[in-house]
């Protein structure tokens, strides 16, 4: 239920803003079907599902199965929209996924259950497609409007199930309300808003690559927070992920127009 309640509440001060800054909701058609997809994938099934999964697998190997969307991404990209990234942009990717599990190669937990590891890896599959829709859904504007009602969907998506399977306990602290309205105005908007203008700006295998850092800065900052060691591991690590991305910057392929 906070899921949907965050994605409610950032969907809500997303589109309130967008008004304020003249933008309408009148969308496309491409757009309308591009943000619907976009919500249900990436707020419906990639982090529904990976709220879920986090009962059976711990957050470091959920972060290694998150790590594989860029190379999924590139994989439909070349299939389906016959983007090439070249023999560079394969050897980046390859790269900075050896990065990403060196960073937590060593916190990985080998008593997973199955369960979590097929549904972190279903949302692996959402996300992917998610960001394979952005550039439909920026194409005709509105660009803050769109983030606004993709959140909306997926709220409608996941109060479904939240309403049917959870129940409504809180224990209000500053420190919840403090999380919870920073994963509303940093990850939920402006994070979202960002991911969408670097998609549309350099595409989706290219800016993917990114996705690599995610586990880096989780250890990283939980070093900062809870007080974790970083090692030897973690470093040669986000200089092999940097290296990786690097070379997808740089590589050359052939960009679908």
């Amino acid at each position: 239920m906070s899921l949907a309640l965050r994605f409610a509440i950032s969907g809500a001060i997303g589109i309130s803003i967008a008004f304020c800054l003249g933008q309408t909701v009148r969308l496309t058609r491409d757009q309308w079907r591009a943000t619907v997809v976009f919500g249900i994938s990436q707020n419906a099934i990639y982090l529904g599902v990976n709220f879920v999964a986090m009962q059976w697998i711990t957050a470091s190997l959920a972060a290694v199965i998150a790590s594989t969307m860029p190379l999924t991404v590139a994989f439909l990209n070349r299939t389906v929209f016959g983007e090439r990234i070249g023999a560079m942009g394969i050897l980046g990717l390859i790269a900075g996924f050896a990065g990403a599990v060196l960073v937590v190669s060593g916190r990985l937990d080998a008593s997973a259950e199955i369960l979590g590891v097929v549904l972190c890896a279903l949302g692996v599959l959402g996300l992917s497609i998610a960001t394979l829709t952005v550039r439909n859904a920026v194409s005709g504007g509105n660009l803050l409007m769109v983030v606004g009602i993709q959140m909306l969907v997926g709220c409608g998506i996941l109060a479904v199930p939240a309403a049917m399977l959870e129940t409504w306990d809180v224990e209000w602290s500053w420190k919840l309300a403090a999380a919870f309205a920073y994963s509303i105005l940093v990850p939920g908007l402006i994070a979202t808003w960002i991911w969408f203008r670097l998609v549309d700006r350099i595409g989706a295998t290219h800016a993917s690559a990114f996705h690599f850092l995610n586990p880096f800065f989780g250890v990283a900052v939980a070093a900062v927070l809870l007080g974790e060691s970083l090692d030897v591991g973690d470093i040669g690590g986000v200089v092999v992920i940097s290296a990786g991305i690097l070379l997808v910057q740089l590589s050359k392929g052939k960009r679908r127009a």
